[in-house]
């Protein structure tokens, strides 16, 4: 059964108006995954959709009639209205809304959830790797990485201590990066993240709605290379799940 929703996030960062505009735009490799906007209203957005609103470093809008990629949904607009912040900084309001096609709760919860990782990401990268190009990669886990149980495999696969939480600085052995230093600067049921001087490393439960464990990462290290990241990471989660 289709039915709408919105999921509406408010948040500020330290970041100028005009930073969060480029994060937004040209810099989503840093926090999100590759994506281009064609800089006008009436421009091509990804997945298909269509630049609505294009003030920068204000507003962006963009919307799709018929999602391309993006699976059970017959609408999908992302709006980002960005204010300065009074001292410095800026305020940030994010609205997602479309029609989901399905399995409403499940996709709603879900896409609610990442929201929430998406946009802490976003934080992260502002705060720490601004402006910096990334490489990209992102890989899902085989089938068994979809049991109730996949995401805490993974934090246990990386030899993280139980009890870590957030702010928690570990030394670990990461695939193709060697040993070390990061901080865990995500953790929920749902997710975690691994923030290093050089790169942010995501790992998503989507075990919880019904596909496999995933792995992203941004890596803004001069000359890495995104396909041998991924690589390396799909050959992790092959063993992992094995």
């Amino acid at each position: 059964m289709s039915k709408p929703f919105e999921i509406v996030r408010e948040f500020e960062v330290e970041s100028s108006p005009e930073e969060v505009f480029a994060a937004l735009t040209t810099g989503t490799a840093g926090w999100l995954w590759p994506s281009e906007y064609e800089p006008k209203e009436g421009g091509a957005a990804p997945f298909g959709a269509t630049v609505t609103a294009w003030d920068p470093p204000h507003r962006l809008t963009a919307r799709a009639e018929a999602s391309q990629g993006v699976q059970g949904q017959s609408l999908n607009q992302l709006d980002h209205l960005i204010e300065p912040r009074e001292g410095g900084g800026s305020w940030v309001r994010y609205v997602h809304s479309g029609i989901f096609v399905g399995d409403w709760d499940n996709q709603y919860d879900g896409a609610s959830h990442h929201t929430d990782f998406y946009l802490h990401t976003l934080g992260q990268y502002l705060a720490h790797f601004n402006r910096r190009a990334a490489a990209y990669a992102s890989v899902n886990g085989p089938a068994a990485a979809g049991s109730p149980d996949a995401l805490e495999g993974a934090w246990q696969a990386l030899g993280l201590p139980a009890g870590a939480a957030e702010g928690t600085r570990v030394d670990i052995e990461l695939p193709g990066a060697g040993r070390v230093s990061a901080v865990v600067d995500y953790r929920n049921a749902y997710f975690f993240g691994l923030r290093t001087g050089d790169a942010m490393y995501r790992f998503f439960g989507r075990n919880h709605w019904g596909a496999t464990v995933g792995v992203a990462v941004h890596d803004f290290t001069p000359g890495a290379d995104g396909d041998r990241i991924g690589a390396d990471w799909n050959a992790w989660l092959g063993r992992v799940y094995a």
